[in-house]
């Protein structure tokens, strides 16, 4: 059998990723770990199944790395980064900026030459973009302070890729090294450090400004064939002709993709580009993740264990010291502060291509960079299992030290009614039910919403609602009501899994984000399934017809028939699992519906009713306009 075959190369990817990550995610480690693992266990480390010394791997976690960095950049839209510019800026560049003077007067204090203490500061000074943000998009972070503060610094740190890209020839002080490939032969190969940043520079520039005379025309006349194959591959073309290009000009083709995805990122087929595209994003950020776990020097690791041990530890432990000294400066609660902290502690995958690249330039030696790959590659793997202890073990410490201060005002009021999350599904019922004069138990899992919310006159307590022991603590056996209006998907069904377990007496209203969503709930016993999207559609229908001319009553008539309709047709599509047939059964539905609604407004009863008539809408919507 030919192991170095493609076939079989991709035969051995597929199936360590489909046997290691759901064993990971079963485990609660994450996604990113069981990638990792499965690195290391087809890597030369443990089976040797993939790459020749590790170049083999590099290929494919360089592939990996263009992708990532493509999507990141498609998503860099002007307006976002002008909302968001005091985040990035300010704790974003404090962050590079501290962490580079102090990691880099460490490497000084050493023994190092000060522009390989320079370069070292700036290169481990990076975080994992895709690691941080994987793990949080996973665990639905996102939209908290630790999450928004995250990707403030890790956009800072993609951006900050490309002046650093540029400073590094001006810090070479070794012999570029000999290539048997012709590797480094390019159009910047030989020229005095000062014309290489000066071209590095200039192909930036004209990156920039083809995008806006020439990607543009290309794109809208690839879209006029209306053939989505064509599309797609134009933007594969765009990439690859980029990291070509850059790689021309002595620099990585990550960054050359990158570069392509923010030009791409002003376009007006954006979002037809990230729809195309974003079927591969997780495979490929598989295989980088597997090809990072494969890429540990083991045998460098067991011949210089205490140093690359102390190495990885200091360097954690430095940049998580000086994140959360920047947390407090821009004033993040405790407990976000450490998910922020120790989010960010690792080096990251930037770090590869920043080293290869300081290698290449005679900025760094060769036996320095392995060792410190060695290192970053190690600080990406702990970066979930760091990432886990501090879920499990430190946050719980500091919100139950939050916690208590709250308990008093929540869980001795004995409420009829537990709203889980109270976000803008949440606390929009729960300014409903007290404007009636209903008292109800508020839960949320993020600490500043919850201090936000208490600010104004709502008593949130802090926590995980998914949790037996705060249900518990929250009145849930005296409680006749449980409004889940978290915004996980998969924590939802977790919490319906717990009440029923545990509480079976509660009624459960339960939120679901569309059709989908209420299927699942549905199948899980629920009764209750609000859909958040299915009464403001219906009403902005209603609206319509009646700016059209039709009657209110008429419209108020179709809307209430239409969602009784509809409520029923949910529940007996629910259980319809076959694709072919669902789509036959709710075609049929629909049919059988339009027919409802057109019976029902020939009604005679409707034609003679006399009572709402258009005008009062009108009426409304002068006013809203004046």
């Amino acid at each position: 059998m030919n192991t170095n075959s493609f076939f079989f190369q991709a035969f051995v990817y597929l199936s360590a990723a489909v046997l290691f990550v759901p064993i990971a995610k079963k485990l609660g480690l994450g996604s990113v770990l069981g990638y990792l693992l499965a690195g290391v266990v087809i890597g030369p480390a443990v089976f040797a199944l993939i790459g020749n010394e590790g170049q083999d791997i590099m290929h494919f976690a360089e592939f990996g790395v263009v992708m990532m960095l493509f999507l990141i950049g498609l998503e860099l839209e002007p307006a976002l980064l002008w909302k968001m510019r005091r985040p990035i800026a300010g704790l974003g560049g404090m962050q590079i900026l501290f962490s580079t003077i102090i990691l880099g007067g460490l490497a000084l204090a050493l023994g190092l030459p000060w522009q390989q203490a320079l370069a070292l500061g700036m290169i481990l000074s990076m975080s994992s973009t895709a690691i941080v943000l994987q793990n949080l998009q996973e665990k639905d972070l996102m939209r908290t302070a630790a999450g928004q503060s995250s990707f403030s610094v890790l956009l800072f740190q993609d951006i900050a890729v490309i002046p650093m890209l540029a400073m590094l020839p001006l810090l070479a002080t070794l012999p570029i090294p000999a290539s048997d490939d012709g590797a480094h032969l390019n159009w910047v190969s030989g020229q005095p450090a000062w014309m290489q940043t000066g071209i590095v520079l200039g192909s930036v520039v004209a990156i920039i400004l083809s995008g806006q005379y020439v990607i543009r025309p290309l794109l809208r006349f690839v879209a006029a064939t209306r053939m989505r194959e064509v599309f797609t591959a134009s933007a594969l073309l765009l990439v690859v002709g980029i990291a070509v290009l850059m790689t021309y000009v002595g620099l990585s083709p990550a960054l050359g993709a990158f570069l392509a995805g923010v030009v791409l990122a002003e376009s007006e087929y954006r979002h037809e580009l990230q729809s195309d595209i974003e079927p591969f994003k997780g495979l490929l950020l598989g295989l980088f993740f597997i090809a990072v776990g494969a890429s540990i020097d083991f045998s460098l690791i067991m011949q210089q264990p205490w140093t690359i041990l102390g190495l990885v530890v200091g360097v954690m432990l430095l940049k998580a010291f000086i994140l959360l000294l920047l947390g407090k400066v821009f004033k993040i609660s405790a407990g976000q502060n450490l998910l922020f902290s120790f989010g960010l502690c690792q080096v990251g995958e930037f770090a590869f291509v920043l080293f290869s690249f300081s290698r290449q330039e005679g900025v760094l030696p060769p036996g320095l960079v392995n060792l410190l790959m060695a290192v970053v590659a190690i600080s990406m793997a702990l970066t979930p299992i760091v990432m886990l202890i501090n879920q499990r073990i430190l946050m719980p410490r500091v919100s139950v030290g939050d916690s208590n201060t709250r308990e008093v005002d929540v869980i001795n009021e004995e409420n009829p009614i537990i709203i889980a999350g109270f976000g803008h599904f949440g606390s929009t019922i729960g300014r409903f039910l007290r404007a009636n004069g209903i008292n109800a138990t508020y839960l949320d899992i993020d600490s500043d919403r919850v201090d936000l919310m208490r600010k104004m006159g709502f008593k949130v307590y802090y926590g995980d609602a998914s949790r037996y022991d705060l249900l518990h603590a929250a009145g849930a056996e005296r409680a006749k009501i449980i409004i889940i209006a978290l915004d996980d998907t998969e924590k939802r069904l977790e919490m319906v899994h717990t009440i029923q377990k545990h509480f079976p007496h509660i009624t459960m209203l339960v939120r679901a984000r569309n059709r989908f969503d209420a299927y699942e709930q549905i199948n899980a016993g629920m009764q209750h399934v609000y859909r958040e999207s299915i009464d403001t559609s219906v009403r902005i229908g209603m609206d319509a017809m009646q700016l059209l001319g039709h009657r209110a009553y008429t419209a108020q008539r179709a809307a209430r028939t239409f969602f009784k309709f509809d409520e029923k047709v949910l529940k007996e599509l629910a259980g319809v699992k076959n694709p072919q047939e669902y789509v036959i059964a709710a075609g049929n539905m629909i049919q059988n519906l339009e027919n409802v609604l057109k019976n029902d407004l020939q009604s005679p009863f409707l034609a003679q009713d006399d009572s709402w008539d258009t005008e009062t809408l009108r009426e409304e919507m002068r006013d809203k306009d004046s």
